[in-house]
């Protein structure tokens, strides 16, 4: 099992790094009590240089690979794409992500256009001085969403504007290790395979919105070519469990909502 721990606070060694590490600490122990091989890799957005992405659609139209920025964002996806799950942690600016954060969700809008983190598990974690992480987790969660992930779970952490290590062990580890041992059972008991009904209907609005589109535009191609466009056929991005009532009913809902906005 490899997991990804990806974090955005500007802040080495802040609070979103220790609750990152306490996080790394919980896999750990997760992999020792069931014998199972872990591999934990970890990323500080901060120190990678993204550049700001500029809206030119480059990504879109012709190509993640032909974005005129040479930095290192098609490194980090690579590690996405590598890892089995995600650990997403990063600090509340403003009742909202950080703008090292959204950089780097708005630099995978390609991803948007063309999922292909389906079957990989993630967690989010935010950190926050005084108010609510629940809009900042949101905003971490939808764009997953539609990239292909599973959500294991979403936690925020109150810990002021510093606190130390100690501190954010006494008064989170015991939430911080239930969230990372949920991550890595789904990751380990393949949950993946029984996709939840906001993927499933989420799935069923992409597949509507795709197959009207252009028929020589790249996005097109990708659903074409991997068997997506037909709702008869596919109803995710892969053969799965998930029980036919739901995944008929979500594919309803879907269909409707597309037909209300597409």
């Amino acid at each position: 099992m490899k997991i990804l721990v990806l974090q955005s606070s500007g802040r080495a060694s802040g609070n979103t790094a220790r609750v990152a590490a306490l996080a790394e600490e919980a896999l750990r122990s997760e992999a020792v009590r069931t014998g199972e091989s872990l591999v934990l890799e970890e990323i500080h957005l901060a120190q990678r240089g993204l550049h700001a992405c500029t809206g030119c659609r480059s990504c879109f139209d012709r190509g993640e690979r032909t974005c005129p920025h040479a930095d290192d964002l098609l490194a980090v996806k690579a590690k996405m794409s590598e890892a089995d799950g995600l650990v997403l942690a990063g600090p509340v600016y403003v009742n909202d992500v950080n703008g090292i954060m959204k950089n780097w969700i708005d630099r995978l809008a390609h991803v948007c256009h063309r999922p292909e983190f389906a079957g990989k598990v993630a967690l989010l974690l935010a950190t926050t001085g005084a108010t609510s992480a629940k809009h900042t987790l949101r905003s971490m969660q939808v764009p997953l969403w539609t990239w292909g992930y599973r959500i294991a779970g979403s936690q925020w952490f109150k810990t002021g504007a510093t606190t130390s290590m100690e501190e954010i062990r006494r008064r989170h580890a015991e939430r911080i290790s239930h969230a990372s041992s949920r991550l890595f059972q789904e990751i380990r008991g393949r949950a993946f395979m029984r996709p939840s009904f906001i993927s499933l209907m989420i799935f069923r609005i992409q597949q509507a919105g795709w197959s009207m589109a252009k028929k020589d535009s790249i996005d097109y191609a990708y659903w074409r070519d991997n068997g997506w466009l037909d709702s008869r056929a596919s109803t995710f991005f892969f053969p799965h469990r998930a029980n036919p009532i739901k995944t008929r009913l979500a594919g309803l809902i879907g269909a409707a909502v597309a037909a209300m906005t597409l």
